[in-house]
């Protein structure tokens, strides 16, 4: 009976693991969604106002110079590795198609700025066309200046430019 007591007893323990495993991942994925401390630091001193979304990246909306217009950008907190290159992203959307599909004068006409792109280029996140400039993860706060300044023209200009409109 003893035997019996402590061979239950050591499956409930053991049953328990992967839940403390599976707790234990998920708060280490939250420390990955995490806003970076460094990129406020940056912002903070560059004077950019800012919110931090649920994904822990700072969400920034600019007025654009002369024209009425605005655009939204957000600097990526996650940084992306490849052998010893260490990246962060900067985002501005600029399109929204109707559905999944971008027409195809839209998706050429997208490859062709990112040809020409001094910096970074078009992606597609679900049905929305969205400029990526990659800087070091290091990068100081000039150059971060610098990217999100390009990212915010190259982005209003495309959305002026295919829809007309100021949704971003």
């Amino acid at each position: 009976m003893r035997q019996l007591v402590l061979a239950v007893a050591l499956l409930s323990l053991l049953s328990g693991v992967p839940a403390l495993a599976a707790t234990n991942s998920a708060k280490a994925d939250e420390t990955v969604r995490s806003a970076d401390p460094a990129i406020a630091r940056q912002l903070d001193g560059l004077g950019y106002k800012y919110e931090v979304d649920e994904d822990g990246d700072y969400k920034l909306t600019f007025d654009m110079e002369d024209n009425g217009r605005s655009q939204l950008a957000y600097v990526i907190s996650s940084v992306e590795k490849f052998g010893e290159l260490r990246v962060r992203e900067i985002w501005a959307p600029a399109y929204r198609a109707e559905d999944s599909e971008f027409p195809a004068d839209v998706a050429n006409r997208l490859l062709a700025d990112s040809h020409s792109s001094k910096l970074g280029g078009w992606v597609k996140q679900g049905n929305m066309a969205v400029f990526v400039v990659k800087v070091p993860a290091d990068a100081p706060a000039s150059q971060l200046e610098d990217a999100i300044d390009f990212v915010l023209r190259s982005a209003d200009s495309m959305e002026k430019e295919l829809t007309g409109e100021d949704e971003f």
